[in-house]
């Protein structure tokens, strides 16, 4: 794994610094760190699944439940690479158990995230949840292809993973409340719209910043 990583102030914090030292003590690889984060995924994902069929308070645990796996995983994005990288534990797979976990987890929560929607709106809600995917797909693959080109790693928002995440968390928590009001739009179909649009700004954003590059070469 190279040190072509997103820049993070949680990476300096001193929790965090000290969760990745205790993983390099036990001798935690850095790839399985990373696969972790779609074990925790799919457990998302089933959260999603299965609030649609459930109601009240269950409904709510779920929800808190699917925004609680995204944070883990996105706990597990943060230690793999600071395992690899700050403690010297990577190995010449890192690049490939760095990014593929990542495009899997994307894929997961947020098509998971459209599928929780399937009974109050069955068309609306699984099809942004694949556009969601698509999008977030594309944003990283606009990345690597600056990478591939020979330039920096371009990690523009605003919608970029940590957006995404911070959003659909959100959103989570907020439609766990709903029960509150009972009222108003499902505040994940918002959220997914709002993920779609973040994120399409942001694969034109990062595309045309990649085309100035190469123009200016």
């Amino acid at each position: 794994m190279t040190d072509s990583r997103r820049p993070l102030k949680s990476r300096g914090a001193g929790w965090a610094r000290a969760l990745a030292a205790g993983l390099a003590r036990a001798g935690a690889r850095p790839d399985l760190i990373s696969a972790s984060s779609v074990v925790f995924a799919i457990a998302g994902a089933a959260a999603f699944w299965l609030s649609a069929e459930a109601a009240g308070w269950l409904r709510s645990v779920l929800l808190v439940a699917a925004g609680a796996c995204i944070q883990l995983r996105l706990l597990a994005n943060l230690l793999d690479g600071m395992v690899a990288v700050e403690h010297g534990r990577g190995g010449p797979l890192g690049p490939v158990w760095n990014e593929v976990p990542d495009r899997i987890a994307d894929a997961l929560f947020l098509v998971g995230a459209g599928y929780a929607l399937r009974h109050v709106s069955p068309d609306l809600g699984p099809l942004l949840g694949w556009l969601a995917a698509v999008l977030a797909v594309l944003t990283a693959y606009i990345r690597e292809l600056g990478r591939a080109l020979g330039y920096e790693a371009d990690f523009a928002g605003p919608g970029a993973k940590p957006h995404r995440m911070a959003a659909l968390t959100a959103g989570c928590l907020l439609a766990a409340a709903e029960p509150l009001w009972r009222a108003g739009p499902p505040m994940l179909l918002l959220t997914l719209g709002l993920i779609v649009a973040l994120a399409a700004v942001t694969v034109v954003r990062r595309t045309m910043r990649l085309a100035t590059r190469l123009r200016a070469a």
